[in-house]
């Protein structure tokens, strides 16, 4: 990376302080030198001149000025020129140069433009020298080891400065490219899981409230019938109030949290019965419970178990016209296994018109790590669901 343009501008204003700071010693130097008759009033003269314009320069003119730009470049300008003139009054105000070069460094673009700038920099000087040192038959080569040596630690500082503050750079914008890629996958998280909770409220209001409106939907009309028919329609009616108390009770556990109402008097075995029983008596189709569990198994895999058999219950009351139901459930060796089998007229699991329920069955057990499989063939229809099975929670 040879690009210096992410350097940033020293502000002008404090930049100045030091650099007319350091014209002043000169000054002074200069103002003792004349007091003690090393100098002459000229020499003073040109320095207070050169420090007005230079104070006047900064203060009045310049801005905190961007690298590169037009400003930047007049700053560099007057900086070189001011050295050069302070060193040809007095060859000691070459001590100006330990400011010019931090300056041309600051406020020249590129690497390449600080390094010709400051080797012109350094030739302006030598100029300098020459005008204050003419008569001394040494000065060249003091003033030529004098100006290498500066422009060879300038370019050396200047470089290392550079690389040191592009590393900050470039560590500030990888930080702020991580913070925002926290923040991204912060608000993902937060919208998955979002995501996720209605996902999971959309499953058990399916399984539960929805399942639970449908058979009192079902008995409603079944009592309409009885009712219509001049039918005894008691036991229909006190059916359906137990489905609207199941609803109800249903609703409260979602809503507090809790777990399933038919697993808080027992475990799955108890709670598949009591659903079988509860179907029978208001379909009139005949189910059979067969459930061997050699391991206890842990409450979600429970509660998923129960809603895989409660939506195959509901789809073969609402589709199936079946006469008979077999309920299975076998627990060992780390899987418990769920077969519902029924005799009704069957159905292709594949099809749109499948609905949510087995959508939402196969999340809710693949969420467990398990799987689920349909065969909707006619009189032989089979939902089987398996689920990893570990010590009861």
């Amino acid at each position: 990376m040879n690009q210096v343009s992410d350097r940033r501008a020293v502000p002008s204003r404090w930049w100045a302080v030091a650099l007319v700071a350091v014209a002043l010693a000169c000054c002074v130097v200069t103002a003792i030198e004349f007091a003690s008759g090393a100098g002459s009033a000229l020499d003073v003269a040109l320095v207070v001149a050169g420090v007005i314009a230079y104070v006047l320069f900064f203060a009045l003119v310049t801005r905190p000025a961007a690298e590169g730009s037009a400003r930047a470049w007049a700053s560099v300008v007057v900086t070189v020129t001011a050295a050069g003139a302070l060193t040809a009054v007095e060859a000691g105000n070459a001590l100006f140069q330990f400011w010019m070069y931090p300056l041309i460094w600051v406020l020249t673009a590129t690497i390449p433009a600080a390094v010709i700038t400051s080797a012109v920099a350094a030739v302006v000087v030598f100029a300098g020298f020459a005008v204050s040192m003419g008569s001394d038959p040494e000065w060249a080569a003091n003033a030529a080891l004098t100006q290498a040596i500066s422009f060879g630690v300038s370019v050396v500082l200047g470089l290392w400065i550079t690389n040191v503050y592009q590393y900050a750079e470039e560590r500030e914008r990888l930080l702020a490219e991580l913070t925002a890629a926290q923040d991204e996958v912060a608000a993902l998280h937060r919208h998955a899981g979002v995501t996720s909770e209605r996902a999971r409220l959309s499953r058990e209001l399916h399984d539960t409230i929805a399942q639970s409106l449908a058979g009192t939907v079902l008995l409603a009309q079944r009592a309409r019938r009885e009712a219509a028919g001049g039918g005894a329609v008691d036991d229909t009616l006190a059916l359906l109030e137990e489905s609207a108390r199941s609803a109800l009770a249903e609703t409260r556990a979602l809503v507090a949290g809790n777990a399933p109402i038919e697993l808080r008097g027992g475990g799955v075995i108890d709670a598949l019965q009591a659903l079988a029983d509860r179907f029978a008596r208001e379909t009139g189709t005949h189910v059979d419970v067969d459930a061997a569990v050699a391991i206890p198994l842990d409450r979600e895999s429970e509660v998923a178990l129960l809603r895989c058999a409660q939506e195959a219950l509901a789809n073969v009351r609402a589709h199936a016209g079946a006469r008979s139901v077999r309920l299975s459930l076998r627990a060992g060796e780390g899987w418990a296994e769920l077969r519902v089998r029924d005799d009704g007229r069957g159905f292709d699991p594949d099809a749109p018109s499948a609905g949510f329920g087995l959508s939402g069955l196969r999340a809710r057990v693949g969420l467990l790590g398990g799987d689920l499989v349909v065969d909707g063939t006619p009189g032989a229809t089979t939902l089987l669901a398996r689920v990893p099975a570990g010590a009861s929670a």
